[in-house]
């Protein structure tokens, strides 16, 4: 069964109301896509049934529900002298896309809600005196002179990586202060050669 391709809207009137049930406000968006497409809903209980595979006992209770709290209306025409139905329509009391949602294939959206705490912060170099000031707080006794020189030398970059955060890196360098000699990684060696060449010159 070919599904319609147009917007389904539930205005805050029907998905709000406590007298309906959650399939009839499903049921009402599937008119409202309906009546978007062909300007009116002719489709039958049958149509409804199958398309959401439930019993046209069922539909029929989520329509009636709709009409008795006056969201829509059925009207039923029969042949002449008889009760076979000739064609049934439904109509809704409020049209809320009738104008704006007739065709949804171009349509831009915009969240304007968005905050920035979902978006990742660009790294920053730090001045010097934040690295002491961050040292000072920690107590680390890190020269932060020969920090900035060290990553500087490095463009700020972690390998082959760029910085992320700089405070990170300085809890790295206190960790390298309390290693031992023979426990010296090569994070230390470089640092440690620098800080050499730095006394030479």
């Amino acid at each position: 069964m070919q599904k319609p391709n147009y917007y389904a809207v539930i205005p805050a009137d029907v998905r709000y109301n406590k007298n309906l049930s959650p399939n009839s406000k499903l049921l009402y968006a599937e008119i409202t896509a309906l009546c978007n497409m062909n300007g009116k809903c002719t489709a039958s209980t049958q149509y409804f049934a199958t398309l959401y595979n439930v019993s046209k006992t069922s539909i029929q209770n989520w329509l009636k529900c709709l009409v008795d709290n006056k969201f829509i209306t059925r009207t039923t025409i029969f042949k002449e002298g008889t009760k076979e139905i000739l064609s049934r329509h439904i109509k809704l009391i409020k049209q809320p896309t009738q104008n704006k949602f007739r065709d949804n294939t171009n349509i831009n959206i915009n969240n304007t809600n968005l905050t920035d705490s979902n978006k990742k912060e660009r790294f920053k170099k730090p001045s010097i005196d934040q690295i002491e000031g961050y040292c000072k707080d920690r107590n680390n006794n890190i020269d932060a002179e020969a920090f900035i020189d060290f990553y500087e030398s490095k463009d700020w970059k972690i390998g082959k990586n760029k910085m992320k955060d700089w405070k990170a890196a300085v809890r790295t360098w206190e960790r390298r202060e309390t290693k031992k000699p023979k426990t010296m990684s090569k994070l230390d060696s470089q640092i440690s050669a620098w800080q050499e060449a730095k006394k030479l010159l």
